[in-house]
C-alpha cells in the first residue's frame, strides 16, 4: 500500500468497445484491490452502437462500484474525458481508453510512483503496438506537439495518467476531440502541477477501429489543435477555472 493513494477514480471512456471493456473494468477493480486503496470505477458509454452498454449493465449488477455513463449520442473522444474527470470522485483519478491496448493492472506501477510531492504520474508506451504507418505518424504528431507546446513530457500520445484530483480542479478543461490529451498536458504543466513519468506496455488493437484516424476526424482535429496553440502558447490564456 502507498500511504501517498488513499483512494482511486478509475475511469474508461468507452465507444464499440464491447470485446474488451468487461475485461478492462475487472482488472481496474483488481489493480485497485492490490494496492490497497478505495476506489470506484466509472465508464462512460459514449453512443456506442455495438453491445457495449448491455455488457456494462450487466457488470453493474456485481460491481456495486461500478458507475456507467451513458451518452446517447458520440460527443468525442474528449467529451468522454470531460465527463468522466467530472464523475471522477476520489483523491487520485487514472483512465485510459476502453480498448485493451493498455493493462488496467499496470495502474500499480502508476501508484508505486505516486508520492507527495507529485501530482501526475504519466505513462509512456515502451513500444508502440500499431502499424507501421501509425507508428510513424504518431512519432511525428507527438514531435510536433511536444516542440510547439513546449510539453516537458516525452509522450503526450500515452493515455494512462494518474492524476492527483486536487491538481484537476486546478485547471479547465473544453476541447472534445482528441486535442485534449495535448489540453491536459499543457494546463497541467502551466498550473505548476509535478510529474513523473513511468514506462508501460502497449498493445496491439484486436477489436474494432480507432476513431482518430479518419480524414474528416484528423482535419478538425488539427484544426482545433491550431486554435489550442494561439490560445495557450501565443496568448498564453491561463489554465484554471
Amino acid at each position: 500500500m502507498n500511504p501517498a493513494v488513499e483512494s482511486i477514480s478509475a475511469f474508461f471512456p468507452c465507444c464499440n468497445d464491447e470485446a474488451t471493456i468487461a475485461s478492462m473494468v475487472r482488472l481496474a477493480f483488481g489493480a485497485i484491490e492490490s494496492v490497497g486503496a478505495d476506489g470506484e470505477v466509472i465508464v462512460i458509454d459514449d453512443g456506442s452502437a455495438d453491445g457495449s452498454l448491455h455488457v456494462l449493465k450487466e457488470l453493474a449488477d456485481v460491481y456495486p462500484r461500478l458507475h456507467v455513463i451513458t451518452h446517447d449520442r458520440t460527443r468525442g473522444y474528449g467529451g468522454a474525458l470531460l465527463a468522466g474527470f467530472e464523475a471522477a470522485t476520489q483523491q487520485w483519478v487514472f483512465y485510459t481508453d476502453g480498448d485493451a491496448q493498455f493493462d488496467p493492472s499496470e495502474l500499480e506501477l502508476l501508484v508505486a510512483a505516486a508520492r507527495d510531492d507529485v501530482d501526475v504520474v504519466q505513462g509512456y508506451k515502451l513500444q508502440r503496438a500499431d502499424s507501421l504507418g501509425r507508428r510513424i505518424v504518431g512519432r511525428l504528431y507527438h514531435r510536433f506537439v511536444r516542440l510547439a507546446f513546449r510539453l516537458r513530457v516525452r509522450d503526450t500520445d500515452c493515455d494512462f495518467r494518474l492524476i492527483r484530483a486536487d491538481a484537476l480542479r486546478r485547471i479547465r478543461l473544453v476541447h472534445t476531440s482528441g486535442v485534449i490529451c495535448v489540453e491536459l498536458v499543457r494546463k497541467l504543466q502551466d498550473s505548476g502541477a509535478r510529474f513523473v513519468e513511468v514506462p508501460v506496455h502497449h498493445y496491439p488493437r484486436r477489436h474494432g477501429r480507432s476513431q482518430f484516424f479518419r480524414p474528416g476526424r484528423v482535419g478538425s482535429s488539427l484544426v482545433d489543435l491550431m486554435g489550442l496553440w494561439v490560445r495557450l502558447v501565443v496568448l498564453r490564456r491561463p489554465p484554471s477555472r
